[in-house]
This record gives C-alpha cells, sequence and structure tokens, in this order.
C-alpha cells in the first residue's frame, strides 16, 4: 500500500453548528447591498473631507471568528475600536496607518505623492481621522438602516492588531472588505461589526423558509438534476468460470422472455418497463408501464 505524504493529508476543523460561521444566502445579499451603500457613501464622504477624488469599492462580506479576522491583517495597522451599546464585542474599522497619513495630507493642503512610513498619529492627526471616522460611522449607520439598531461610537486606536482586544477570540464578526482609491493611492480596509448586533434584525427581515417551502424547492431542484436512464433485458448469473472462458462465437443465454418488455433503470432500480420502438432514424422505447422497485 502506497503511504501518503504528510503534506498531502487532509487537516480536519471541528464544527459547531450550533454556531454557524457562514451566512445564509438571503442574509450575505442583504449585508453586501447595505456595505455596497456604505461604499458609496463613504468614497463621497472621503472625496469632500480629503478634497480628492475618491472611491470605494466594497469587495465581499463574509461571517468569521474574531481571531480569523485578526490573524488576516498586517501586524501594524490602524484599527479604530468602535463600542456597541449594549454588546461587549467591538466594531472595528480597520486601514493602513500610511492611508491615513496621506489624506489628513490632502486635508491640511499637502500632496502626499511619496509612501508614507506606517506610524501611529500625532495628535493632530489623531484628531482629523476620528473625525473622518465619526462621518464613517454616521454614514454606516443610514446604510445598515433597521440592521443596526445599537448605538455605535469611535473608540480608541489601536495599531497592532495581535494586541488589538475588540472581541473574545470565538466571536463571530461580520467582516466587509473594502478598495479604498484616494487620488493615486490604493488602499485595503475592512469594517467589522459583531454577528449578534446584526443577525437578530437579519432574521426578521428575510425570514427562514418553511420546511413545506424547502421540500418544494429541494423537488424542484432534484427536478432539474440530469440522471442516467438505460433500458435493459433481465440480467444472468454467470460463474466466473464461464466468464473467465468466454470466447468468439459463445453464446450466453438470457432469462429474459422474448414478450417481456424490458426494464427502465435509473441508479439500478428498475422504475417503468418499456417495449423497443424507434424515433426517426434512432432506437427508441415505449413505456408501457411504470413501476419502482423497493430500495
Amino acid at each position: 500500500m502506497i503511504g501518503v505524504p504528510a503534506s498531502a493529508e487532509r487537516t480536519v476543523e471541528v464544527y459547531d453548528f450550533r454556531r454557524p460561521t457562514t451566512l445564509a444566502r438571503e442574509h450575505s445579499r442583504v449585508l453586501e447591498l447595505a456595505f455596497e451603500t456604505f461604499a458609496r457613501q463613504w468614497g463621497t464622504q472621503l472625496t469632500a473631507k480629503v478634497r480628492v477624488m475618491s472611491q470605494v469599492k466594497c469587495d465581499h462580506v463574509i461571517m468569521r471568528t474574531y481571531d480569523e479576522y485578526a490573524s488576516s491583517l498586517p501586524a501594524t495597522t490602524a484599527m479604530v475600536l468602535c463600542p456597541v451599546g449594549g454588546i461587549t464585542a467591538k466594531a472595528v474599522v480597520q486601514f493602513p496607518t500610511s492611508a491615513a497619513l496621506s489624506w489628513v495630507s490632502h486635508m491640511l493642503g499637502g500632496t502626499a505623492g511619496t509612501t508614507l512610513p506606517e506610524r501611529a498619529f500625532t495628535q493632530i492627526e489623531l484628531a482629523l481621522v476620528r473625525r473622518l471616522m465619526d462621518d464613517a460611522l454616521e454614514d454606516l449607520r443610514y446604510s445598515l438602516g433597521s440592521l443596526l439598531v445599537h448605538s455605535i461610537a469611535v473608540g480608541a486606536i489601536q495599531y497592532n492588531s495581535q494586541f488589538a482586544q475588540a472581541a473574545a477570540t470565538a466571536d463571530l464578526m461580520i467582516v466587509a472588505s473594502f478598495i479604498l482609491r484616494i487620488g493615486e493611492g490604493t488602499a485595503a480596509a475592512t469594517v467589522a461589526l459583531p454577528a449578534e448586533a446584526l443577525l437578530p434584525q437579519l432574521v426578521e427581515a428575510v425570514p427562514p423558509t418553511g420546511s413545506a417551502d424547502s421540500a418544494d424547492l429541494l423537488r424542484a431542484q432534484l427536478s432539474q438534476v440530469p440522471v442516467d436512464v438505460s433500458v435493459r433485458l433481465t440480467p444472468a448469473l454467470v460463474l466466473p468460470s464461464v466468464v473467465l472462458g468466454l470466447a468468439v462465437g459463445d453464446v450466453l443465454p438470457l432469462p429474459h422472455p422474448q414478450h417481456r418488455p424490458l426494464d427502465v433503470v435509473v441508479d439500478g432500480h428498475t422504475l417503468a418497463r418499456a417495449a423497443v420502438g424507434s424515433n426517426g432514424s434512432r432506437l427508441a422505447c415505449i413505456v408501457t408501464d411504470t413501476e419502482e422497485s423497493s430500495p
């Protein structure tokens, strides 16, 4: 037996069905539309505040644990921790500090034509960035509408993604990724919201499909799946010694009576019986009766 290389072995992860880590398709679509609205609002707000043409595009929306989210971020980055009313976990608006420094440079009349280093903000820079974040959160509340019923405000700003404690490692976060184009510069940003702040409103906005509807949807889907259908004679039982000794010209008697129709079979189950016929220049069969075999 050939051994499987260690690199090819599969990693098995435990999945807790009580805490699903993926969004339902309907919920995902509602969130995508909301964050796309936020992206347009945020881009307009940045154009007005930074005084340079800005565009924000929503890339994707997923749900993941806070530990997975924090691990996906650069080690050094700006993370605006935003307390959410009534919820222990905080929301996060994340973007590169170098991008924020270029925004501040434009706001103060500079051009920010050179690449700026990743560093902490000065007091003046911090005040300007917090003002931008206040406007961004206002756009976020408007875009999410009834999905976000809790208050949200700008809190502390952290610069190390591994030390920022916005939520417990296992807390679920809804993460929206964005591409920001401000002037000639491009940067990636994310907005992470505690799932418990949005999921109850999502369930109300898009109620789960009932069991009766689910059954109908399943039948409709299965009816569109192609399957192989064969028409066959009654199979004959033959000893292995006979099979191994077969030669050209040998005759195998079949137990199928001449007057009996052929079996119409799908995946080994007899569903109907049919007589041999033709359809133009092709062979065909005419179904004479249906009789589903027991599984």
